[in-house]
C-alpha cells in the first residue's frame, strides 16, 4: 500500500507496475548502487521479476544503472540509481501523451458523423458504414438514425482542458 507522504518515484513505480514496483522503488531509496541480486535479496522478489521492474523503470528513464565488474566472481554487474529528478519530467510526458490521444479522438468525434439504433447494446457506426448496411444496425437489425455525439465532445474537450490547466499550474 502507498502512503500519500510516499516519496513521488516510489509512487510514480507503484502506478506503473504495481506491488513488484513498490518493493523495487523502496528497496532503491534506501540502498543506492544496489545490484538486481541484493535487491532481490531485500525485497523478496524472484530475480527475473527484478530485472523486468528494473529494465521498465530504466527504460522510463527514472533509473540509470552504471557497469561495473565485481572483483569476487570477475563478471560485470549493473548497479542501480534512482533518478528522482526525472519523476516530474515523466509525468509531464504521460500528460503530453494522454492530451494527444485525447485531442485524436475529439477530432475523429469532430469530423465523423454516427448512427446508432437506439438500442444500448448495439455500437454506434460511421456514416460510411452505415451506408454499407443500407442503415441497418449490424447488431440488431433495426434502421439507424444520426446521433448526436455533443456529450462525448463536450466530455474529451473538458478532460483535454483540465490536464492543460494542470500542467500550465505545474510550470
Amino acid at each position: 500500500m502507498v502512503d500519500k507522504y510516499e516519496d513521488p518515484f516510489v509512487r510514480i513505480a507503484s502506478m506503473i507496475g504495481g506491488d513488484e514496483y513498490l518493493k523495487v522503488a523502496r528497496s532503491l531509496l534506501k540502498a543506492e548502487d544496489a545490484t538486481d541480486e541484493e535487491i532481490a535479496s531485500s525485497t523478496g522478489l524472484r530475480i527475473n521479476m527484478v530485472r523486468k521492474v528494473l529494465y521498465d523503470l530504466f527504460g522510463k528513464s527514472l533509473i540509470t544503472g552504471i557497469r561495473v565488474k565485481d572483483e569476487r566472481k570477475g563478471w560485470f554487474v549493473y548497479r542501480w540509481r534512482t533518478r528522482r529528478e526525472e519523476v516530474e519530467n515523466f509525468i509531464e510526458n504521460q500528460k503530453k501523451k494522454i492530451t494527444e490521444r485525447l485531442q485524436q479522438r475529439l477530432d475523429y468525434e469532430n469530423a465523423s458523423d454516427f448512427y446508432h439504433c437506439g438500442n444500448e447494446d448495439c455500437p454506434r457506426v460511421t456514416f460510411e458504414d452505415a451506408l454499407e448496411g443500407m442503415f441497418k444496425c449490424p447488431s440488431c437489425g433495426n434502421v439507424l438514425n444520426l446521433k448526436k455525439n455533443d456529450k462525448s465532445k463536450k466530455a474529451y474537450s473538458k478532460k483535454i482542458d483540465e490536464i492543460k490547466k494542470d500542467m500550465q499550474q505545474t510550470f
